[in-house]
């Protein structure tokens, strides 16, 4: 009888041991599934966050073109430079602008300088000049009496020009006045005159070059019209 009772509890704790068994393999996959469902759904935003800094890299992208980008401006005046007001010129009539000068020697450095751009703008000037290049000259001169590094010589050279006007009806007539005008500096420092029929000689302007080209230019038309 005892025999009984211990082989019946022996079969109760095997088949007790083969439904836990059972049990424990049939509900595993479920919390597998769940355990890996977990896992997958934390898994799934680190897998999106390479998007999203995507999309931020190209806000910031968007956000630097914007920054670099020229902002809307106002376009720039179809006419380009400045406008002058006629009516604000200054006058041609005035005191030297700049004061005496002490130093001889820049003194005759500058004299000598300025004689030769002055002649040297004389002798390229329009043999038949409009109104706008005889007034732009006369204009210049008056200006540059008032201008000029000088003081004490500005005033005496505006002198010059008050008995004196400067002549712009061509080229020899300006070279001639601005020659005449050199010679009576000359004569008020002490120092010689100018041969003023010759006085292209000493400040060269380079003219006999344009001379040439002139000269040649000439010469081929004369031979293509022979050749017609």
């Amino acid at each position: 009888m005892a025999r009984r009772q211990h082989l019946t509890l022996s079969l109760l704790l095997i088949v007790f041991l083969f439904l836990s068994i059972s049990y424990f393999f049939t509900s595993a996959p479920a919390a597998a599934r769940d355990r890996a469902a977990s896992l997958v759904g934390a898994a799934v935003p680190n897998k999106q966050q390479p998007a999203q800094a995507s999309t931020d890299d190209q806000q910031h992208n968007l956000n630097h073109n914007d920054a670099t980008q020229p902002a809307n401006v106002a376009a720039p005046s179809a006419t380009p430079g400045f406008s002058i007001d006629l009516g604000s010129l200054p006058s041609l009539e005035g005191d030297s602008i700049a004061p005496k000068l002490e130093n001889a020697t820049l003194k005759a450095e500058l004299g000598r300088a300025t004689w030769r751009f002055l002649h040297t703008m004389a002798a390229r000037f329009p043999d038949k000049p409009t109104k706008d290049e005889r007034t732009t000259f006369e204009t210049f001169i008056h200006l540059f009496a008032r201008l000029y590094p000088c003081g004490d010589c500005a005033q005496h050279f505006r002198d010059i020009l008050a008995k004196y006007p400067p002549q712009s009806g061509s080229r020899s007539a300006a070279a001639g006045w601005l020659c005449y005008a050199h010679n009576l500096v000359n004569e008020r420092l002490k120092k010689p005159a100018f041969d003023c029929n010759t006085i292209g000689d000493f400040y060269d302007c380079g003219c006999a070059e344009d001379d040439k080209k002139k000269e040649a230019a000439a010469g081929d038309e004369k031979k293509g019209d022979k050749k017609e």
